[in-house]
This record gives structure tokens, C-alpha cells and sequence, in this order.
């Protein structure tokens, strides 16, 4: 008797968005400057193998690696519209918060 074993699952690759490799954002999930855009495509693998694409076109995403969340493209005009700007934050171009650098609040 002959036993074979599949493995059959999905792979999704990620690559920086050309045009937007110096792009530095605030994500909108966790709050930390830190969120950068993606190439993402998803593909279902055969024993590790990626076969078929589940979408057409990859997708283009805003992507924080500290809490995992994506958010596409359309969604972000603060990225598309400030397209090549390093750091640039909610706050403009150093992503500081008004209070200063150290982002706390100012007191008097």
C-alpha cells in the first residue's frame, strides 16, 4: 500500500511599492510611524509550489510590520499625494507630533 501526502495552502509575496521606497507613514491601526507601501500578491500553493494567482493584478497596500495591518492604496491619500517624502508623517514632513520630537505632551 502506497501512501502519498499534498500539501496544498497559500503564499503571499511582498515586495516595497517602486516609487514609494523611501515613503515612511503613521499607520492608522497601531498609531506608530512605521507603516511603509507594498506590492502584495497571493497565490495558492501545491507542495510549496505557487500554481495560481487569487487575483489578477497584486494588490498596492500601506503595510505596518509592527501590528500586521494592510490598508490599500485608495484608502491612504496622505501616501499618494506625498509620493517620495521620507518620514512623512500625519504632521508633515519629519512625522513628529506638535509637542515635539519626543511626542509627548507639552506642559507649562
Amino acid at each position: 500500500m502506497v501512501f502519498f501526502i499534498f500539501t496544498c495552502g497559500t503564499h503571499t509575496f511582498t515586495s516595497p511599492l517602486k516609487g514609494y521606497e523611501n515613503v515612511v507613514v503613521q499607520c492608522q491601526n497601531c498609531g506608530n510611524i512605521s507603516a511603509r507601501p507594498y506590492k502584495r500578491w497571493e497565490w495558492f500553493t501545491f507542495c510549496f509550489v505557487p500554481l495560481i494567482p487569487f487575483s489578477l493584478k497584486p494588490w498596492h497596500e500601506v503595510g505596518c510590520h509592527i501590528c500586521n495591518f494592510y490598508q490599500d492604496m485608495k484608502y491612504r491619500p496622505d501616501v499618494t499625494n506625498g509620493q517620495g517624502n521620507v518620514a512623512m508623517g500625519p504632521y508633515g514632513g519629519g512625522g513628529h507630533p506638535p509637542g515635539g520630537p519626543q511626542g509627548g505632551p507639552q506642559y507649562k
